[in-house]
């Protein structure tokens, strides 16, 4: 039997033919066996980090649940403080000052704006002279 080159052999089957031919034997029985390790050791560690990954992952959903466990009794808290903090709201609303007293504050600010204003005025008037005017004031007709 030939080997041809084209055809590549999975460990398995170059262990069956290494045992079944004498010729290249030890050779084929060596790469298979070291092919059958290496694949064993490769599927070993890959279920090794699987396995990992899934605790891993259990640990981020029981993580994640906890959470979501504490974020519930908080809403939970919130939502059961709610009449009582509504009650608090309105009583806070009927403290606030009457309407009247802020339209007295009001009337105030503006009488004491116009006040300033008048002053500020008077001001900036030149005061007229107490010396007769050196022109006539009536005019000719």
């Amino acid at each position: 039997m030939s080997a041809k080159k084209d055809i590549r052999l999975t460990p398995r089957q170059r262990l069956n033919r290494g045992l079944a031919n004498t010729a290249a034997g030890p050779v084929d029985v060596a790469r298979g066996v070291v092919g059958l390790s290496a694949h064993s050791a490769r599927t070993g560690a890959s279920s090794l980090r699987r396995r990992y990954h899934e605790g891993r992952l259990a640990r981020d959903l029981r993580n994640a649940q906890e959470a979501l466990v504490q974020e519930l009794a908080a809403a939970q808290e919130v939502v059961s403080g709610l009449p009582e903090a509504l009650q608090q709201a309105r009583r806070s609303q009927r403290r606030r000052p009457r309407s009247w007293v802020l339209a007295g504050a009001a009337a105030v600010v503006l009488a004491g704006g116009a006040a300033a204003f008048s002053i500020v005025r008077r001001s900036s008037q030149p005061e007229p002279s107490q010396l007769p005017p050196s022109v006539e004031v009536e005019p000719r007709i």
